[in-house]
C-alpha cells in the first residue's frame, strides 16, 4: 500500500499545482512550453531517515486536434520500479486535451493500475455549459476549471513576479466530481540542490486537502524553475507515513534554454 500512496502524491501534485489558475486568469496564452516537450522525474519514499527510489513519472505534451479543434495531449504515465512490483505493482496513465488558445480542458481521462484495483474514468468538459460529466454525473463548474493535468501546463504561464512572498493565490479545483475552492501561498525565490542539480527556483506551498494520504493544511513545498518554461523541479511532503520527495529528473524538447541550472 506504500508504494500506492507514493504515486498517489505525485497526482496529487498535478493537481495541486492547478492552484495558481484562478478566475483571473481566464484565458491566459501559453508562452512556456510547447509540443514535443517531455519531462521525467524520480520518485523517493523516506520512512526511517533514508530516501530510496520508488517508482518514476514522465508528462509528454504534443499537439493534435479534438473535435476539430488546435488541442494540446497530454499523456502522464507512473510506475513502480520493477523491484518493489512484487509488493504493489502500479502502471497508471492520465490523460488530457486542452485549448492551445485558451488551455481550458476538453477531455481527461485516467487508467489507474494499483495492485489489485483498477480503474478508469472519462470527464468530458462544456466550456459553454461550464459542465464536466462522467459516469458519476454532471457538476457544474466555475470559469477557467482545469483537470489535474491540464492544470500544470496552464499555472506554468503565470507570472509569480505579480506576487508577494505570503500571498495567498486562490484556486478553484475539479476531482473526483466535485469543485474545491483552495489555495498556494507564494514563499519567494530561493536556490535549491536536487538529484539533477542546482537550480534558481521558485518556491510555493499549496492548501491540501485532508485525506488518507496528506494531513492536510500548507505542509507540502513545490519548486519550479525560475525561468521562461516554470517547469516543477522539485516536490516534498510528509505522508501519512514518512514522507517522499519528487525530483526532476531528465526533460527534452523545453521552449527556453533552462537557465536557471546553475550547476550540475
Amino acid at each position: 500500500m506504500m508504494i500506492r500512496r507514493i504515486f498517489l502524491s505525485v497526482l496529487a501534485v498535478a493537481s495541486v499545482l492547478r492552484t495558481s489558475a484562478g478566475d483571473d486568469f481566464c484565458g491566459i496564452r501559453n508562452t512556456a512550453f510547447s509540443s514535443g516537450e517531455v519531462i521525467n522525474y524520480t520518485i523517493f519514499y523516506n520512512v526511517i531517515g533514508i530516501f530510496v527510489n520508488a517508482g518514476s513519472a514522465s508528462f509528454t505534451v504534443n499537439t493534435t486536434t479534438y473535435n476539430q479543434k488546435p488541442a494540446y495531449h497530454v499523456v502522464g504515465l507512473g510506475t513502480s520500479n520493477s523491484s518493489y512490483d512484487w509488493i504493489f505493482k502500479v502502471r497508471d496513465v492520465y490523460e488530457s486535451y486542452f485549448d492551445t488558445a485558451t488551455l481550458q480542458p476538453y477531455k481527461f481521462s485516467r487508467k489507474v493500475s494499483e495492485g489489485d484495483f483498477k480503474m478508469q474514468e472519462t470527464v468530458d468538459f462544456n466550456q459553454k455549459a461550464n459542465t464536466a460529466a462522467s459516469d458519476k454525473g454532471v457538476v457544474k463548474v466555475p470559469n477557467c476549471i482545469q483537470d489535474v493535468l491540464s492544470a500544470i501546463y496552464y499555472a506554468r504561464n503565470i507570472d509569480f513576479n505579480k506576487y508577494n512572498v505570503n500571498d495567498k493565490i486562490p484556486l478553484t479545483m475539479y476531482l473526483d466530481n466535485q469543485v474545491y475552492d483552495l489555495y498556494i501561498r507564494y514563499l519567494g525565490k530561493e536556490k535549491i540542490k536536487t538529484k539533477y542539480g542546482k537550480f534558481r527556483a521558485i518556491k510555493f506551498s499549496p492548501l491540501l486537502i485532508k485525506g488518507t494520504i496528506f494531513e492536510g493544511g500548507e505542509k507540502m513545498a513545490v519548486w519550479v524553475s525560475d525561468d521562461a518554461n516554470h517547469i516543477p523541479l522539485r516536490i516534498e511532503s510528509p505522508i501519512v507515513v514518512g514522507s517522499v520527495k519528487v525530483d526532476m529528473m531528465g526533460y527534452k524538447n523545453l521552449r527556453y534554454p533552462l537557465s536557471s541550472l546553475v550547476s550540475w
